[in-house]
């Protein structure tokens, strides 16, 4: 019988395996059933209600999957949704594979597999920025440039197989300039997309973010700072933190996974002397440091020798307990992170709020991206949003701020780009060195079905069954 596209119907769940039993007490409960048609009846019968319900009835292929689906709307609780699940089971169903109903979408023809795999990534989303990534790659726009990369490669070879083929039709004379400048133009395209990977993937991860300092510098108030709420320990004697403490928060629409570390110092104590072990191997694998310097002290050999290991670091430098008199010598501060480091120190001169910010961009003569410092309050709270704002400059790009930015996080999707980009490569050389066009349709082929991995349009069953297989249930 023709339905509406959309239905919803409401009714009961009825646990039919009660009727004998509940004949032999000469009890009768009304309940609705749902006929072949997707009507709702309702009829005289015997059986035990477990749940009122509303289902909702899609007629392929206006649906999720493209297929005819019914999703069946139950009250909440874990025991009540079990029972559901166990009666439906029991009247034919079964419990859906890990990615299934998206893997159905992708059979379909409804989504392609990077829209597939943006739908994960939605999921899992811990952050406006990555949410936003997503919600884009799941709308099309990475699926629309792979395609339109893909035509262009594929014009191009279909045009040189012709004139193999037709000579007098078709002629090359000339193609092989045109054919350099399609290449060099996609391999920016393909290059422009590699290089949204390493944001991308701080993006979808979080930026690793050591906070870093001295004992007692108050690393562990800046941990708690950024979470808004008292996570570590906070205490006046040295050394509290003794192991890392990671965390993740969300800054200005960024991830942030934060490493709060034992002080760094010289010491004779085996646990504590682990910690500080573990902190110098967090700068190394770092992101991110944030150099935590207590401002109510002088700088000692501690903060010496924190300095000198971070070359080569991005490192946001902070001033700590401007709440209290501030002793530190800052012009010997930044003499300093000069002196040990091999980066440049650049800062423009700013203010924010009553956090001050110091300008050390007076010698040009070494180059990195040690280029922030600003004092802050982690007890008071004050600093935070000069500090999300930081942040978000040096790890966000102006580009990638936008909403139509197309940024890749996927490793399979970079491995694709890549062994594309080195097929052109290959198509540019035999250009350079005058070899005959036929040479070139191997490579171009290459690099178009290495998009297509992309896609999904030249990827092996095997594989994609392996994608849908990370999906979680229910999706």
């Amino acid at each position: 019988a023709e339905m509406d596209t959309f239905t919803a119907a409401y009714g009961h769940i009825v646990d039919r395996t009660t009727i004998k039993s509940m004949t032999d007490k000469g009890t009768a409960t009304n309940y609705e059933t749902f006929t072949d048609d997707g009507n709702v009846n309702l009829g005289e019968t015997k059986g035990q209600i477990v749940d009122e319900v509303v289902a909702l009835v899609m007629k392929a292929p206006h649906s999720y999957t493209t297929e005819d689906t019914v999703e069946i709307d139950c009250h909440g609780g874990l025991f009540l949704m079990e029972k559901v699940l166990k009666l439906l089971i029991k009247e034919g169903a079964r419990i859906a594979e890990p990615g299934e109903f998206t893997k159905r979408a992708y059979l379909g023809g409804r989504i392609d597999m990077s829209e597939a795999e943006a739908v994960m990534d939605m999921i899992s989303a811990e952050s406006d920025r990555a949410l936003s990534a997503s919600v884009g790659q799941l709308s099309g726009r990475l699926r629309g440039k792979i395609t339109e990369l893909r035509e262009k490669i594929l014009y191009d070879t279909a045009y040189i197989e012709s004139a193999l083929d037709d000579p007098e039709n078709y002629s090359l004379d000339g193609f092989g300039e045109k054919m350099s400048d399609d290449v060099t133009e996609i391999s920016a395209e393909i290059e422009k997309l590699l290089g949204s990977f390493d944001e991308g993937r701080l993006v979808k991860e979080g930026i690793r973010t050591a906070i870093i300092g001295k004992p007692n510098a108050g690393k562990s108030s800046v941990l708690n700072m950024l979470l808004m709420e008292e996570r570590a320990i906070v205490t006046d004697v040295e050394g509290t933190t003794r192991d890392t403490l990671e965390e993740y928060a969300r800054l200005n629409g960024v991830l942030l996974k934060l490493i709060d570390t034992a002080g760094i110092r010289e010491t004779d104590d085996k646990v504590e002397k682990i910690g500080v072990e573990r902190a110098e191997e967090n700068i190394k694998d770092a992101d991110l440091i944030l150099f935590v310097v207590d401002g109510a002290r002088p700088l000692d050999d501690n903060d010496h020798r924190i300095i000198g290991s971070l070359a080569g670091k991005n490192v946001i430098t902070l001033i700590n307990k401007e709440d209290l008199p501030v002793v530190i010598d800052k012009n010997e501060l930044i003499t300093l992170l000069r002196s040990k480091t091999t980066d440049n120190i650049n800062r423009n001169n700013n203010s924010t709020q009553n956090n001050e910010t110091y300008n050390i961009d007076e010698d040009q003569d070494v180059s990195g991206s040690l280029n922030n410092m600003i004092t802050i309050s982690a007890k008071e709270g004050q600093g935070r949003d000069e500090l999300a704002v930081l942040i978000k400059e040096m790890f966000i790009s102006g580009e990638a701020k936008g909403n139509d930015q197309i940024i890749i996080s996927n490793e399979r999707h970079k491995n694709a780009l890549h062994d594309a980009a080195e097929a052109l490569k290959r198509v540019k050389d035999s250009i350079d060195n005058g070899l005959p066009e036929d040479f070139y349709t191997i490579d171009l082929m290459a690099a178009y079905e290495s998009l297509g991995l992309i896609t999904g349009e030249t990827l092996a069953d095997d594989l994609a069954d392996k994608i849908f297989a990370e999906f979680c249930m229910g999706k």
